[in-house]
């Protein structure tokens, strides 16, 4: 499960989460854009770090605290920065946009490098996905709808999230 740093206060949502789900989720912070940030994010429970871009101050704090990666590319010249700067996955993004074989392409000169598709992934195009290469997909708000979230509609949201499930 990924909190962003789009969310207000973000930071406390975070160690909520870290308490409650005592270790029975993997909890990261997403739309981390500093160093300082994925500080703030691991202390207060993240064990995996998501970045819109390639940044190699946030790659080094991630390094240092000892956890997971994901910066964001579209270009292979991103992606082979984002590799270089250990990644441990690469968030192609706006998967969507760009489409399946988009990502196909991309994993033929880089096929050592784990690719996950995010952005506008739903159940009709997940396993499209998949089916191109991905190590695996990142789901947002056709999983979790903010209006559900804000309304505490957990029963919807744990339904979208068998459905989307059962489409891969």
């Amino acid at each position: 499960m990924e909190l962003t740093f789009t969310i207000p206060d973000v930071l406390r949502h975070l160690e909520r989460a870290a308490s409650a789900a005592g270790g029975d989720v993997l909890l990261g912070a997403g739309t981390v854009r500093t160093a300082g940030e994925a500080r703030d994010a691991v202390s207060a429970g993240a064990t995996f770090l998501v970045a819109p871009d390639v940044n190699e101050q946030v790659a080094e704090a991630a390094r240092d605290l000892g956890v997971a990666y994901f910066p964001g590319a579209m270009t292979p010249t991103e992606v082979a920065r984002a590799e270089t700067l250990g990644a441990t996955a690469v968030k192609v993004f706006p998967a969507a946009t760009l489409g399946a074989r988009f990502l196909r392409d991309l994993a033929g000169p880089f096929p050592q490098v784990p690719l996950l598709p995010s952005g506008g992934i739903t159940e009709q195009n997940a396993a499209d996905f998949l089916s191109a290469g991905a190590v695996a997909v990142a789901a947002g708000t056709g999983v979790v709808p903010p209006d559900a979230v804000a309304g505490g509609d957990w029963a919807d949201i744990t339904a979208r999230a068998r459905s989307f499930r059962s489409h891969l």
